[in-house]
Formats: C-alpha cells, sequence, structure tokens
C-alpha cells in the first residue's frame, strides 16, 4: 500500500468529496474501474462534470455502499462483466482467424 493511500484511509474524518483515486481506495477498487462503475449507473459523481473533466463523489455515499454488500456485489459483476467483454472482443473469431500462429496455419 503507498504512503499516499495509508494516509487518506487513517484520517479519523475523510473530506466530504474525494476524487476518483481515493473514491477507488475506499471502495477496493482500482482507479480503471471507476468510470465501469459510472456508466453501469452504480456511482454518480458530485455535480455535472464535464467529460473530461475532474470527477468527485461524496464520501458519505461511498461509505455507505462499502458497508452494502449488495452493492459490492452488483459493483463487482459489473467490473468483472466490463473486463471480461473487452477481453472477449480483443480475442474475437475474426482476430483469430487472420493470425496464423493462432489457426496453426503455416504450421510445417
Amino acid at each position: 500500500m503507498n504512503q499516499e493511500k495509508k494516509d487518506l484511509l487513517s484520517l479519523r474524518n475523510l473530506p466530504a468529496r474525494l476524487g476518483i483515486g481515493e473514491a477507488a481506495w475506499l471502495l477496493g477498487f482500482g482507479e480503471n474501474d471507476i468510470p465501469v462503475l459510472m456508466s453501469a449507473g452504480l456511482l454518480k459523481a458530485l455535480g455535472r462534470p464535464t467529460t473530461t473533466g475532474s470527477k468527485y463523489f461524496a464520501t458519505v455515499d461511498l461509505q455507505n455502499f462499502g458497508k452494502d454488500p449488495r452493492w459490492l456485489a452488483k459493483a463487482s459483476d459489473a467490473v468483472v462483466n466490463h473486463w471480461r467483454a473487452k477481453n472477449a472482443s480483443r480475442r474475437s473469431p475474426a482476430k483469430r482467424m487472420s493470425n496464423p500462429l493462432l489457426t496453426g496455419a503455416g504450421l510445417n
């Protein structure tokens, strides 16, 4: 665990809003998983940030989510399904057929 993460999680009173990195630390997800949770409708940023703008989340909501096993199960499933679909698209049959090393063609 890096020192910055340890410092944040050891605070007695957390700040009222947290950025993507801190939200990920608090919930136990990776930073890359936060946009997945947002697109699945499981996390909502505060205000109306622009697409490329900084996103902040209410600490009280994040703490409540972290205590809710049902929400955690839904969030975990959403992340797993997202990465499974993304990885499956990388290994589509058309791509495998075009690679002679994966199809066994050209091996004599």
